[in-house]
């Protein structure tokens, strides 16, 4: 399996966990994934002052600029299988 057929697998089965992620450790699930799908942040999040979880989704994947797409892959991974057990 490549890593990138290994990291969907992964998003895929993460979703699927026996017990929900803390907050926290859902926001770095979610900043690997834009990372390694979607690369860098823009500077700018969301506008509406009111948007919290948005606002730190943002923050949350601003964190991981210039992380390349394959590490943020095998982040993703190592975390997913952390969850796991």
């Amino acid at each position: 399996m490549t890593l990138k057929e290994t990291f969907e697998a992964a998003v895929a089965q993460s979703k699927q966990l026996s017990s929900r992620p803390d907050n926290e450790t859902l926001l770095k699930l979610y900043s690997l994934y834009k990372q390694a799908t979607d690369g860098n942040a823009p500077d700018d999040g969301p506008s509406n002052p009111f948007d919290i979880i948005g606002k730190a989704k943002h923050n949350a994947w601003k964190k991981l600029q210039g992380l390349a797409s394959e590490d943020a892959m095998q982040q993703y991974i190592d975390l997913y299988n952390q969850l796991k057990g």
